[in-house]
């Protein structure tokens, strides 16, 4: 006789039943049981009786035989695993008339001839990981055991398409997206020149589920708090960094990436997460965006929705007030020293979908979760999940880690001149700066959407304020009183725009100055450009200018500045970003004005060709081509090639190109994923880097 199983994940749920075993037993008591595979461990003392479940890799062989008060068969080692039912390790599923909402449950489907078909409901609150499955045969002698056979290992996973699981996302094109959607867009550049690159999260990849469950099992995380998504998106987000726990990835902020690769070298998680799981060790390196990456693989391959997150002026805020304070000296200078705070570019972190009964009614929903590893929390390297519900309403006293992704998005700017007898007064106040644009990929497209009102009230509004004082309530430090201290207005505007740069070329930078008033004032002005990382960090100044300025009554003047290519070429970071601080003192008033912006190079793209049938199963010839437009020889280039479906990650190195001359690179590739499908490629050398494109396959 046979028996045939299919898994149905919950009653409620849309999915097909999924067929995973046919295996021959002779009925008497029939019982199919599934038992987590768990690892040996060192016994504990105190109140633990075992060991620790922390591991789904490791297992020891079952007998097939138990007789009834008999000894364990020779060569059978039951000590040391610890599968128990109360724990979720050990599931018997009961052979049932009707299935039951919410249960473990097999009901016979058909019985033909020797053959019985059964079908398999599990519980919405499973672990998640994977289970070695027997069929059991209870006889007066004893109980019958299936062999172990590798081939019938079940993965169970978080379900969204279930109205019970604690992820259930309602909206096909919303799970189509978010789960299922295996290539993604994620945004970066500046507030005024967003820019995007494709990534491929490749959660369906040959190996990416095993090394998805190893990343927990390196966590050391209990078994039996692996069906819980707050729990496991917890363990996620320190564990995709490897700051204190040898996590996935190594993050470097230097431009130092010897023994590793670059992050903007990076196409996709596939190889960062292979590599983790076969070396064993962190993989060198990654930024905001790869780590955000990564993470989106790890949670959409175990079933949890989510989503890569762009912050556009997003605040870091060591101090915990609230708010970015920047000190400058008394004559306009930045006092670094002083200024702790730090206001990136950008800065992506994820969104994951779940509910949570952790938190009052009405704090479901998104969470915001991120691994890079920024600020400790609970003595690890991690943030979240913090409902996003709850930070937009100022609710920060809710775990995890709300306070910190509060001040990302919605704390005010502060400047304030330090003077040389300690005391600090407060030049101008910022409220729109933080925060400005946050976004992810729209569904369906790779189009933008933006979600800052899902973060924040509109700037400006009541609703806005009463949040950061309901912030400010829920026990963040005080941050500096400005009431009272805060000086008028001056008569004096001044503001500066940096026209379009392009990598390699002269460009200009306009300041004007505006004077309001039916005085006469004159100033002195400095300029001071710098390389600077996209975290706002200051690698080097290449521009120092100063010059004075007088301005008539109730009249504007403007003044032109040059920046030369030779100033910042040699100096150049991964992508490419110049920062510009404008500060001027009128005379008259002593007054100090203060702007900053920041300016993204454009940087020139790889070209990718294909030529031949664009059909699963037909060879198609993919070319990736590169013409180096500086007056520079480029050396060291790696060229990397992705694309989910279409072809396994490769790269190829090419020693030199010198200037103006092109490089081609050809590959044969045979597409196994129909549908839309994309080629994702990226280069990287010594001194050219962030080179990207993609097109549809």
């Amino acid at each position: 006789m046979s028996v045939s199983l299919f898994l149905n994940p919950c009653l409620n749920c849309n999915l097909p039943p999924i067929p995973f075993l046919c295996l021959p037993f002779a009925p008497i008591k029939e019982l199919v049981k599934l038992r987590m595979s768990e690892t040996s461990g060192p016994a504990f003392g105190g109140r633990r009786a075992l060991p620790r479940n922390a591991s789904n890799a490791a297992e020891d062989d079952l007998p097939t035989v138990e007789l009834q008060g008999g000894p364990v068969p020779r060569g059978v080692n039951l000590q040391g695993r610890y599968p128990q039912e109360n724990k979720g390790t050990y599931i018997p599923v009961p052979i049932v008339p009707e299935l039951q909402r919410g249960k473990w449950g097999a009901k016979v489907i058909m019985r033909e001839n020797r053959s019985v078909r059964l079908s398999i409901q599990s519980s919405p609150e499973c672990i998640v990981g994977k289970f070695r499955m027997y069929v059991a045969v209870w006889t007066p002698y004893g109980i019958l055991r299936t062999s172990r056979n590798p081939e019938t290992d079940t993965y169970i996973l978080f379900n969204p398409w279930c109205e019970e699981d604690a992820v259930y996302l309602d909206g096909d094109k919303e799970r189509e997206e978010y789960v299922l959607n295996d290539i993604g867009v994620i945004f970066y550049g500046d507030f005024n020149d967003i820019k995007s690159r494709s990534w491929s999260y490749g959660q369906f990849e040959d190996g990416i589920l095993d090394a998805c469950l190893y990343v927990m099992d390196k966590a050391q995380m209990d078994l039996s708090g692996r069906g819980n998504p707050i729990k496991v998106s917890r363990v996620g987000s320190a564990m995709v960094n490897a700051k204190d726990d040898e996590g996935v990835l190594v993050g470097s902020w230097d431009n130092i990436y010897a023994y590793g690769v670059p992050p903007s070298a990076w196409t996709g998680s596939v190889d960062i997460l292979l590599e983790y799981q076969s070396t064993k060790s962190p993989v060198r390196y990654g930024q905001c965006w790869v780590f955000a990456g990564v993470f989106n693989t790890f949670l959409r391959c175990l079933g949890i929705p989510a989503r890569v997150i762009t912050n556009y002026f997003s605040a870091h805020d060591n101090d915990a007030n609230l708010q970015m304070d920047i000190f400058l000296e008394e004559d306009g200078n930045v006092n670094s020293k002083l200024t702790k705070d730090s206001v990136w570019n950008y800065h992506c972190w994820n969104e994951a979908w779940m509910t949570r009964p952790d938190l009052p009614v009405g704090f479901g929903g998104w969470q915001a979760v991120d691994s890079t590893p920024q600020e400790n929390s609970d003595g690890m390297y991690r943030c979240g999940p913090a409902s996003v519900q709850a930070i937009k309403h100022g609710h920060i006293c809710f775990q995890f880690d709300a306070p910190f992704v509060f001040a990302e998005v919605n704390s005010d700017l502060i400047y304030i001149t330090a003077k040389k007898d300690g005391t600090h007064v407060v030049e101008t106040v910022d409220t729109t700066h933080i925060g400005k644009l946050i976004v992810t990929k729209e569904v369906g497209g790779d189009g933008i959407k933006d979600i800052t009102d899902t973060y924040k009230f509109q700037e400006g509004q009541e609703e806005e304020r009463l949040a950061l004082e309901t912030a400010l309530m829920y026990g963040a430090k005080k941050p500096l009183n400005i009431e009272g201290i805060l000086k008028p207005r001056s008569d004096v505007d001044m503001n500066f725009d940096v026209e379009n740069a392009v990598l390699g070329r002269d460009f200009k930078l306009t300041i004007t100055f505006q004077n309001n008033s039916p005085r006469r004032y004159t100033l002195l002005a400095y300029l001071s450009g710098n390389i600077v990382f996209y975290t706002g960090v200051s690698k080097t100044e290449f521009k120092k200018e100063t010059f004075e300025v007088t301005l008539e009554p109730l009249s504007f003047k403007r003044e032109e500045v040059l920046i030369r290519a030779g100033e910042y070429m040699g100096q150049l970071l991964e992508q490419a970003y110049l920062h510009f601080f404008v500060t001027a003192r009128v005379n008259e008033s002593k007054d100090i004005l203060a702007k900053q912006k920041s300016t993204v190079l454009t940087i020139p793209q790889l070209i990718i060709k294909v030529r031949g049938a664009k059909m699963v199963g037909s060879d198609m010839v993919v070319t990736v081509e590169f013409t180096n437009p500086l007056k520079e020889t480029l050396r060291n280039v790696w060229i990397h090639l992705d694309g989910p479906g279409v072809i396994k990650p490769m790269r190829k190195m090419f020693r030199e190109i010198q200037p103006s001359a092109t490089i081609q690179w050809e590959e044969v590739c045979r597409p196994w994923v129909s549908g839309p499908r994309k080629l994702i490629a990226s280069m990287t050398s010594d001194s050219l880097r962030h080179v990207r494109c993609h097109t549809v396959a």
